[in-house]
């Protein structure tokens, strides 16, 4: 699933790409991936017409605030379009005539000759449209649950400790709780434990003070740098133009089981945690 660095690198290109242009119809393919309005031409025919004003990110969603343009130079609020691209989903910024990629769920045609195409293989990504002077969130209702941006001034080390004081589960699960940080998901929850030298089953309250100011600056450093590698791709992960990320070529644990520790030489190993994937060094991660 495509996490905050990858969603961000989306967010970026969108940015440089979208802004100004405005939606002149689409196509739905299947259905199932609009989730609001219910209708799909309902869907459509709201965002006909809106230009894009604005990119935002929270948590894993992408937000496009929308506007009307007019003749007298002034613009009237055309809602939002929210897009959560989930397992396997994808944004490509493409020229109309090209040939669809076999997973193409939903095209949104825009001026200039361009297409804003998503892609989604395991079919679980969804789109939204929030109608004007609505808060997005009282329509794509997991924004609500979202915890504080671990890029923003509001995720600070007490924060953090706040959340996690007296939780009897493994710190990697609750790493992946977005309602304690959103956007933080497997692959880099792996890295920042390896780099605070926390192994994954410890318990959150068995964290002293000094585990968890180690915790938050390993969060913030593996976000940032994978944010500059262009996030990773493991699987389908592509940025808006189709290029893959690069972070995996300098994962320090996630998906290298039986590898040499790029610090010790231990081999990387892997267990299941609440169902997911976990991989550490057992030497530089040691139980507490």
């Amino acid at each position: 699933m495509p996490e905050l660095p990858e969603v961000e690198t989306v967010r970026r290109g969108l940015t440089e790409l979208t802004l100004g242009e405005t939606i002149r119809g689409g196509d739905v393919l299947r259905s199932r991936t609009i989730a609001h309005p219910v209708s799909a031409v309902d869907f459509l025919a709201a965002l006909e017409g809106c230009a894009i004003a604005f990119w935002h990110r929270r948590g894993k969603y992408l937000l496009a605030q929308l506007h009307r343009p007019s003749a007298n130079s002034s613009h009237t609020p055309g809602g939002w379009l929210g897009v959560h691209l989930r397992m396997s989903g994808q944004l490509l910024w493409l020229h109309p005539q090209e040939a669809l990629q076999k997973h193409t769920r939903v095209r949104i045609f825009c001026t200039g000759d361009r297409e804003l195409r998503f892609v989604d293989q395991r079919t679980f990504g969804k789109m939204w449209w929030v109608p004007p002077h609505t808060a997005p969130e009282t329509i794509i209702t997991g924004l609500a649950k979202l915890g504080p941006e671990p890029l923003s001034p509001d995720f600070s080390p007490d924060t953090l400790r706040h959340a996690l004081h007296h939780r009897r589960r493994p710190i990697k699960t609750a790493l992946l709780d977005q309602s304690i940080i959103a956007g933080l998901g497997n692959i880099y929850a792996d890295e920042a434990l390896f780099l605070s030298g926390i192994a994954p089953t410890q318990l959150c309250s068995d964290l002293t003070p000094t585990d968890i100011d180690r915790l938050h600056h390993s969060i913030i450093q593996v976000l940032q740098e994978a944010i500059a590698a262009g996030g990773t791709t493991f699987s389908n992960f592509l940025n808006l133009l189709g290029v893959n990320g690069n972070y995996a070529g300098v994962a320090w644990v996630y998906n290298r089981t039986g590898q040499p520790c790029r610090r010790c030489s231990t081999p990387i190993q892997r267990l299941k945690l609440a169902g997911r994937s976990t991989h550490f060094c057992p030497h530089c991660q040691p139980q507490g």
